[in-house]
């Protein structure tokens, strides 16, 4: 009986969603979605958005950000980047929350996304309710000892 139940518990293990993410010990992940904009780039109030990102973190060590290659995620991120003397790190989409807490383990790290990218970051960490997809938060992700990441929200409006 023991052993069926042991048998049980390791297929039951085995079977839990392949997308799902541990964050590493040590890791904090911030999270944002681009800045406000007219068609594909950024508009007057996303560039005044970028410019107040930098104050927003000004107090948080950057060890990395990280980016997908859309101009308004770009130019989101710029004044933030240069104020660090960070460059923007490019990572391929498919498997991203496992791409980022490979490349950030142990760091404080940046993604200036958009809603899709954000969704799937949320869903694979496997964080509760609906991803932060507003333009003027900042979600912080910080890892728990259990993998589970602990959210702290810092909103920063215009």
């Amino acid at each position: 009986m023991l052993t069926r139940r042991l048998l049980l518990l390791g297929t039951l293990a085995a079977c839990t969603a392949p997308d799902q993410v541990k964050m590493p010990a040590s890791t904090r992940l911030i999270l944002l979605r681009h800045a406000e904009r007219a068609g594909l780039d950024l508009n007057k109030q996303g560039h005044a958005r970028s410019e107040l990102l930098v104050r927003a973190l000004a107090d948080v060590h950057i060890d990395a950000i990280y980016s997908p290659r859309l101009q308004r995620n770009l130019d989101t991120v710029a004044p933030l980047a240069a104020s660090r003397d960070l460059t923007v790190r490019h990572l391929p989409t498919d498997n991203l929350a496992a791409r980022l807490m490979a490349d950030g383990a142990g760091k404080t790290i940046v993604w200036v996304g958009n809603k899709g990218n954000i969704a799937s970051i949320w869903q694979s960490l496997d964080m509760a309710g609906p991803a932060p997809l507003a333009h003027d938060d900042l979600h912080f992700l910080h890892s728990t000892r259990f993998g589970h990441p602990k959210v702290t929200q810092r909103p920063f409006s215009l």
